[in-house]
């Protein structure tokens, strides 16, 4: 039966950490990602396609959730990044307009060099807000929360970014 399970898992040691360190969007039509059944690796099927790189510090976080129902028969995923953009400009009003548009699948690259393909098959949604705070203090800048449903958790991929796509990064 292909659904046995054919491994066990160690305890592994404790040299991973937490956090992100940047996202790459590419736009749904730019990039196709092939998923090697027996690795579970996703690699990009076509030459060099655009990536769109944001840095990321703080509060950013991927999570991905596995449901699967008996009464259905179904298994799915949902995969959910929230990140946190300081400061507010006309620049990336018009890019997270954009992002809400389209249908964008998603590099995460964690702070442990793990890249993960979010919405490597259907794309991923987003919903924003852009906020002042109260207190001079406080917070100006977006909140962008990112939905994928895929059939599989976000598969990891081994290429190297900067010779696989053609990375744009912002001032």
């Amino acid at each position: 039966m292909s659904c046995n399970i054919s491994l066990g898992r160690l305890e592994g040691c404790k040299d991973a950490v937490g956090g992100l360190n940047a996202i790459y969007f590419i736009n749904f039509d730019d990039a196709t990602f092939a998923v090697d059944d027996t690795t579970g690796l996703a690699t990009v099927t076509e030459t060099t396609p655009n990536a769109y790189k944001y840095d990321l510090r703080g509060t950013s976080t991927f999570e991905q959730s596995l449901t699967s129902s008996r009464e259905n028969g179904t298994t799915f995923v949902e995969q959910t990044l929230t990140v946190s953009l300081k400061k507010q400009d006309s620049t990336t009003h018009k890019e997270v307009k954009l992002l809400a548009y389209g249908r964008p699948k998603v590099l995460v690259e964690d702070n442990n060099g793990n890249v993960f393909v979010m919405g490597h098959e259907y794309g991923s949604e987003m919903n924003a807000t852009a906020s002042s705070g109260a207190a001079m203090g406080d917070k100006s800048g977006y909140e962008l929360t990112f939905v994928a449903t895929e059939k599989i958790l976000a598969p990891f991929t081994t290429e190297t970014l900067s010779s696989t796509y053609s990375i744009t990064v912002g001032s």
